[in-house]
């Protein structure tokens, strides 16, 4: 790739000499920025129509008087093109490019299939572990409802390996009917494999299916006069036909279905996904994308790329609108999912309801942006006011500390912009090498950490740092900020009033002895108390987290080559950890699959924690 030129860009020259064969080309800069990347099937006509011809949008014409030099990539073929722009669009982030600014990872159900008495949990992150994975869902509690259901349904088990590897007697789970025992296996491998079975089938839509399945089974435990398991079985077809009931279920409809559609008003636009899944609805999320310099029709193109080339897609893409380069994106979807996927943009029957939701949702959610974006509008502005600043803010950070008594200590970073909060910028610190219960250490160690980046260009130096607290961590952020050299940003502490109820915060600058004392009414304090909040909820479930996987960790688990299954055997043989810490060596050494190399680490370790 060359650099930017320092001469003028000759469009003409470029023209005259670029290919007319599929491929990539990106917009640069004068300081080498690359302010666009796009895709042609033919480079020399589609970068004609920027140098040539009619008028161009506003946006377009103020991008190419930008534009330094166009680099281009030749590619073999369309679908080739449309994945090395999704690439270099998520790798450069340009700015005159469509951005699908929520790109949060969405949850999923994933069974582990390998296990012997598999295991249903919530999920997110990569998809690459063993089992199977099913979603995505809307959100956090669809997955969850779901989980509670196939739970009450089928008895699975949703607790951690390490939990229901050390389990001497049944858990609460088990005594509330939400679970078969299997940790003490009250129930045989087979018959849990059948419930997970079942389960699989409600969630890959084969309700139908799976309740002939299930009234054959009772009639012939009936039969055998096995009354309890055909009462279980009863009660088990009559749970799946109130999961068909409540939704809107399509007839012999099994496939994975989106319902993705694009309203714009004006600047704004609002694109949101109704996610189908075995026929069932299972909710919507909407996603807000900065345009770029595409027009409408083009932005729900640019959406559909960034947002399944980056996920699984269903078998069925429905869209409200048109898009040129659908059989492209239908190919390149295609094979990386290894199976059809299809893009529909004309729908009759029960797909036009969805679609039909799915705009619903959008205009509702454009109504409800536009209203917030005024109200942000109104709160940037205040602060401006009350900082004195020249500009409003267009980045705040806002540091909080979160701990019990000194243990498992926890800084928070949260990021707003003019758009709200920007959580993918979000930061978690855990605190070591200080004394129990030091705020000031911990701030000024998450400080120093957090800066100290920012310092290398590792993130974007905000307008506005806040402070949960206040003068002593007020002079601890200033005291790093000085030592790194960062004098462009505004720092102010936030601390609670004399009771601690809201309105009552009081802001602490550098330089000013006293407090300044917003108004309750003020737009400026309700931003602060937002980002404020917002900063301790994150620290605080941060640090819970951390605080909760300490105490609930066995220190068993810490031992090489002690693994669940000798674990279990170890708790069973001395009655629970008190026993196996009171054994000795010879002792160990005499459990089954317990060696004596085995026993001397396992005593080392017990003794050296106690």
């Amino acid at each position: 790739m060359t650099g930017p030129s320092s001469a003028p860009f000759d469009s003409k020259l470029f023209l005259a000499n670029v290919s007319q064969r599929p491929g990539v080309y990106r917009m640069i800069g004068a300081d080498g920025e690359v302010l666009y990347v796009g895709k042609a099937r033919n480079l020399k006509n589609r970068l004609t129509t920027y140098f040539v011809g009619k008028a161009q949008a506003a946006k377009t014409m103020a991008m190419v008087s930008q534009v330094a030099n166009v680099e281009v990539t030749v590619t073999a073929s369309e679908t080739e093109a449309l994945l090395l722009e999704y690439n270099l669009i998520k790798r450069h982030r340009p700015r005159f490019n469509v951005t699908l600014r929520d790109d949060k990872s969405f949850p999923y159900l994933y069974v582990t299939t390998e296990d012997e008495y598999p295991r249903i949990s919530f999920y997110r992150g990569s998809r690459k572990l063993p089992g199977r994975f099913f979603g995505p869902y809307p959100n956090a509690r669809a997955t969850r409802e779901t989980i509670l259901l196939l739970q009450k349904l089928f008895l699975l088990r949703p607790c951690s390996d390490s939990f229901f590897a050390n389990r001497s007697r049944p858990c609460l789970q088990h005594q509330i009917k939400r679970c078969s025992g299997p940790c003490v296996r009250l129930i045989s491998p087979e018959e849990y494999r059948q419930d997970l079975n079942d389960a699989i089938k409600v969630l890959e839509g084969k309700g139908a299916e799976l309740i002939d399945d299930l009234a054959q089974r009772m009639e012939q435990a009936s039969q055998e006069l096995e009354f309890e398991k055909a009462a279980r079985l009863r009660d088990q077809i009559n749970g799946i036909k109130a999961i068909h009931s409540t939704q809107s279920v399509t007839r012999n409809a099994t496939e994975d279905i989106d319902a993705v559609a694009l309203v714009s008003h004006g600047s704004d636009h609002c694109v949101s996904i109704v996610f189908v899944r075995g026929g069932r609805n299972l909710g919507s999320s909407n996603f807000f994308p900065k345009p770029g310099i595409a027009e409408a029709g083009e932005l729900l193109s640019g959406f559909l790329a960034q947002y399944y080339l980056g996920r699984e897609a269903p078998g069925e893409i429905l869209i409200n609108e048109q898009i040129e380069d659908a059989d492209t994106l239908e190919q390149a979807l295609s094979e990386r999912m290894e199976r059809s996927v299809r893009i529909r943009p004309n729908v009759r029957g029960v797909r036009a309801r969805w679609l039909e939701m799915a705009r619903t949702n959008a205009e509702l959610g454009v109504k409800m942006r536009r209203a917030t974006e005024a109200t942000s509008v109104e709160q940037l502005q205040a602060m401006q006011e009350v900082f004195n600043l020249p500009n409003p803010p267009a980045r705040i950070e806002c540091f909080d500390i979160s701990h019990t008594m000194g243990e498992r200590t926890v800084a928070s970073c949260v990021v707003f912009g003019p758009d709200g909060p920007i959580k993918s910028d979000y930061r978690r610190f855990n605190i070591e090498g200080i004394a129990g219960g030091d705020d000031y250490g911990a701030m000024r160690q998450a400080l120093s950490r957090r800066y100290a980046r920012i310092k290398k260009g590792e993130a974007p130096t905000p307008d506005v740092l806040l402070i949960d607290g206040g003068p002593g961590q007020l002079a601890q952020a200033t005291e790093v900020l000085q030592q790194l050299e960062i004098d462009n940003v505004l720092i102010a502490g936030v601390a609670k009033g004399a009771d601690r109820r809201p309105g009552q915060e009081r802001l602490f600058l550098p330089g000013h002895e006293l407090p300044t004392l917003l108004p309750p009414d003020s737009p400026a304090l309700h931003l602060i108390q937002r980002v404020r909040d917002e900063a301790h909820r994150f620290a605080i479930t941060g640090h819970r987290a951390r605080r909760g996987k300490a105490r609930t960790q066995s220190v068993l688990e810490t031992v090489p080559g002690l693994g669940p299954r000798k674990r279990r055997e170890l708790l069973r043989q001395f009655g629970g950890l008190q026993g196996v810490s009171r054994a000795g060596i010879d002792d160990l050494a005499k459990v089954h699959g317990i060696g004596r190399k085995l026993a001397q680490s396992i005593y080392d370790t017990l003794h050296a924690n106690g």
